[in-house]
């Protein structure tokens, strides 16, 4: 018996030596699951709090939405919003409606969506993958630096995050039922109902999002399960067709894809004349956007590049691509269906995004919604070439703690900085942090709502930041220089006097908008200078100045007198 009791003993310390530190983890990870969630979210809160911005982006983009959901309410039903998918403007309208324009409450939204964005992609992956691939990439979700940056800002990335996660909460759980009970309609009616209206929002919210249906029906071809495809689309249409006959009904408008296909088939965004691409220009469009997003953006959201540096590498684009397609590849080997299935939902978001979008939209934001995803694949290639016990495994921990470490840093950093911008920006100086050229340039914005005809239509090349800091107040949008002299690359000034008449502008709005943020050496956004400087060249008295804003970097309003 004694024996026995020591053979029993070196075998059960015989496999105790035998956990590896991937093992090791995993457990730990399960005994301390509920704290390693309840963290993150207290983290993810504490970040967003010292991080929060309550002023509007000089990338524009968040105050089109703001405008778009209060002409949704003022114009109503002459205003449809069709610049890209409109869900988020129709929020934005619903809370107008409800509560006012109050900035800080639509802000106040977004981080609400932004953690329920985390909470519902935590409790649809946690188990599904190694514990040692999913809490990294958990951390970074929670706190990531971008994240946290539109998590109090009114771009549509907190609410399609929210909308993203809301789908892959469903998607799992439609995989989990059809793996264990198989399908059974009438069980699951409110599943697949749930399923279909996540696919709905989602592809409402950001108009990439639509490749939600081809991922679907091809992961169910995969799985050579045609009845789900069917329900999957059924599911959809019962919110989408419904919701299409009442913009056709209450709007009398175009569908979202209808606003934004022509600009979208240019060659270049603002300047119809180039005419529109061909097969060749897409293609190479998606071999820039590839490399823009995978071996500059993709970085720079990790914190591990510059975020000033422009510079693209091909070779880091093929081998970040090639590290990803090998995890996509590991995961189909290993049978797991909801990663696989999520994973064909971003590669066609990132495909679509990659050939519809011009290069010279690069920005973050393309990339940031897919990189929870992309980093589970590549987490994943990593740690299935270093299961096996051995040096690998420990340089991969290593890995991943530099990389926690650096995200957590890069956050805590950027968030201590805005700590006394917010602080200033919440007792009322609601310009401080904007450089002097925006300063002016929104404080003339201001005036012009306060000290203009309520009459006035002035002409701005930011004309939704106008509109937010001009209290409501329209104002005509320049994106280009109109009626162009393609001798001078500026307006034909007849023309273009012509052109502000029939749209009933009375006044334009000149800024000393940096070309370079960080440079006020780098030149100015010339935009409307091209087209005003030939009219006052040509008709000096046809330009009066009406007001000046600061004494560098100066805003001037002059008066149009046709």
């Amino acid at each position: 018996m004694i024996t026995m009791a020591k053979s029993i003993n070196e075998k059960t310390k015989s496999i105790k030596k035998e956990l590896t530190y991937y093992d090791k983890f995993e457990n730990w990870a399960k005994k301390n699951d509920s704290k390693i969630f309840y963290t993150l979210i207290v983290a993810c809160l504490f970040f967003s709090f010292i991080s929060f911005n309550s002023r509007i982006s000089e990338a524009h983009d968040d105050a089109l939405y703001i405008e778009g959901g209060w002409r949704f309410v003022n114009e109503f039903p002459n205003y449809f919003y069709t610049q890209n998918a409109p869900l988020y403007p129709l929020f934005i309208a619903f809370l107008i409606k409800i509560i006012g324009f109050k900035l800080i409450i639509f802000k106040i939204f977004s981080v609400l969506f932004n953690l329920l964005g985390f909470i519902l992609f935590y409790k649809a992956l946690r188990g599904r993958i190694p514990a040692i691939v999913f809490i990294p990439v958990a951390v970074f979700y929670a706190i990531n630096y971008l994240i946290i940056y539109f998590a109090s800002m009114t771009f549509t990335e907190a609410f399609y995050f929210f909308l993203q996660s809301l789908f892959f909460f469903y998607a799992v759980k439609i995989i989990d039922v059809l793996n264990n009970d198989g399908l059974q309609i009438k069980n699951q009616i409110k599943l697949w109902l749930l399923f279909g209206l996540s696919m709905f929002l989602m592809s409402t919210a950001k108009s990439s999002a639509i490749v939600v249906i081809p991922a679907v029906i091809l992961f169910f071809i995969l799985e050579k399960n045609y009845k789900a495809i069917l329900i999957s689309l059924v599911a959809y249409l019962i919110f989408k067709l419904p919701y299409e006959i009442l913009v056709k009904t209450i709007w009398s408008a175009q569908n979202q894809f209808s606003g934004q296909s022509k600009i979208l088939l240019q060659k270049d965004p603002y300047n119809i004349s180039e005419g529109n691409e061909d097969f060749i220009g897409f293609f190479q469009r998606f071999i820039d956007n590839c490399n823009l997003s995978f071996s500059k953006r993709f970085y720079q959201i990790l914190g591990w590049r510059d975020e000033t540096n422009t510079e693209t590498f091909t070779i880091i684009t093929l081998i970040t691509v090639t590290l990803i397609l090998i995890g996509f590849w590991k995961i189909i080997r290993n049978k797991n269906k909801e990663i696989t299935f999520l994973s064909l939902f971003t590669a066609a978001q990132l495909t679509l995004s990659f050939i519809i979008l011009q290069t010279r939209w690069d920005q973050p934001r393309i990339t940031l919604v897919c990189m929870p995803i992309i980093l589970i694949l590549m987490f994943y290639a990593i740690y299935d070439f270093t299961i096996k016990p051995g040096i690998g495994q420990t340089i991969y921990i290593i890995l991943l703690l530099l990389f926690v470490s650096s995200i957590f840093t890069d956050t805590f950093k950027k968030g201590f900085k805005n700590i006394s911008i917010v602080q200033k920006n919440l007792k009322g100086d609601t310009y401080f942090g904007y450089t002097p050229d925006w300063q002016n340039f929104l404080k003339c914005s201001e005036w012009c709502a306060d000290s203009l005809n309520k009459n006035s239509y002035v002409a701005s090349r930011k004309a939704p930041m106008s509109f937010v800091y001009g209290k409501g107040k329209k104002f005509f949008p320049i994106y280009s220089v109109v009626k162009k002299d393609t001798s001078t690359n500026q307006s034909n000034p007849d023309s273009a006097l012509a052109y502000f008449k029939k749209n009933n502008v009375t006044h334009v709005m000149l800024g000393s908008l940096r070309a370079n943020p960080l440079d006020p050496s780098s030149g100015i956004i010339n935009t409307v200078h091209n087209i005003f400087a030939p009219i006052a060249q040509k008709y000096p008295n046809k330009l009066r100045l009406v007001h000046t804003e600061g004494i560098i970097e100066e805003a001037y309003v002059y008066e149009i007198l046709y």
